[in-house]
């Protein structure tokens, strides 16, 4: 079955790095579409950003610039790169996999089926 597991979130100050990691496992790596979320208190899950199964990411507005995702089909593992963090980010985040998502939904929650436990990100003023 597909698993997915989360790790390097932690509290930071504002303008400090992050960098989270999602382990995959249960299927042929790089063959879904993947992406990071997140979902702060009494607000929706929200999309960070995403990549589909060719490589190609895409981000949110919010994070354009600061954030930036990658993979390393090796390890089977996914990776959100956060730089320039802002109070504004905190939030869990999760990581999500799909077979297949259509590209101009890929940062939409509804249409991923698997999703990691999450990992805490605080970033304090």
């Amino acid at each position: 079955q597909v698993q997915l597991v989360e790790s390097g979130g932690g509290s930071v100050q504002a303008g400090g790095s992050l960098r989270l990691s999602c382990v995959a496992s249960g299927y042929t790596y790089n063959t879904f579409d993947m992406g990071w979320f997140r979902q702060a208190p009494g607000k929706e899950r929200e999309g960070v950003a995403a990549i589909d199964s060719d490589g190609t990411p895409t981000y949110a507005e919010s994070v354009q610039g600061r954030f930036t995702i990658s993979q390393d089909n090796a390890k089977n593992t996914l990776y959100l790169q956060m730089n320039s963090l802002k109070p504004e980010d905190t939030a869990m985040y999760y990581c999500a996999a799909d077979p297949s998502v259509s590209w101009w939904l890929m940062l939409r929650p509804s249409e991923y089926n698997y999703w990691g436990q999450g990992t805490q990100v605080t970033v304090s003023s």
